[in-house]
């Protein structure tokens, strides 16, 4: 089977639990989503390379590392997503899936670290997030709520109280919408303790 492939590279991961490891990307190209604030809209928009899946993983060991991520646009909208990812766990790689909310999880392979972004109001896509995803995450998991503005933390709160699970939960600024010392006040004021602030790192050093 064959994915459609924007980007392969090395670089340090710059968000999650594992913010700061060295880490490779495979980022698919397209995305059903159109977010006003994406910040890949070259991705989203691109026909990109039609791989196999078998070439791919072999380039990935090539590589060197052990800790790879399946991104996007947005990677669950191929087909091909959910063998791609098969075929890393059984070469042993720590894999990170970064998704959207909007597609259903179910078919994830258990040993994958899902990174689920769980867009607010001012993405223009929130009514297209799946809260029934909730029920698939468990403590390997994260939740990121991207925050452009008070109406987004806000959601991103009562998404917290009403679906609260053992996945970890991440609130991250969206550059340059909102300053990240204005979102830690709020999360110490109002955020439950489980909400973790992460600043994006990959734009903040000039890494690849």
């Amino acid at each position: 089977m064959k994915v459609r492939v924007y980007e392969i590279f090395k670089s340090i991961q710059g968000e999650s639990s594992f913010q700061g490891y060295p880490c490779i990307f495979i980022r698919l190209a397209g995305c059903p989503l159109n977010c006003r604030w994406c910040d890949t809209p070259h991705a989203r928009n691109a026909e990109g390379k039609e791989l196999d899946i078998l070439d791919i993983v072999n380039n990935i060991v090539f590589m060197g590392g052990n800790i790879v991520e399946v991104t996007g646009g947005e990677p669950l909208a191929q087909e091909g997503a959910i063998e791609l990812l098969s075929a890393l766990c059984e070469k042993g790689f720590t894999v990170l899936l970064e998704t959207s909310g909007a597609l259903p999880l179910d078919k994830v392979p258990h040993s994958v670290h899902i990174i689920m972004d769980f867009k607010g109001p001012s993405s223009g896509e929130d009514a297209r997030m799946l809260t029934s995803n909730f029920a698939i995450l468990d403590e390997n998991d994260e939740v990121k709520f991207p925050i452009a503005d008070r109406d987004d933390f806000e959601n991103a709160l009562r998404i917290i109280r009403e679906y609260d699970g053992p996945f970890r939960k991440i609130a991250s600024p969206v550059s340059p919408l909102l300053d990240a010392g204005v979102l830690a006040r709020w999360i110490l004021a109002e955020g439950p303790p489980t909400l973790r602030l992460q600043i994006q790192l990959h734009k903040v050093i000039d890494v690849p």
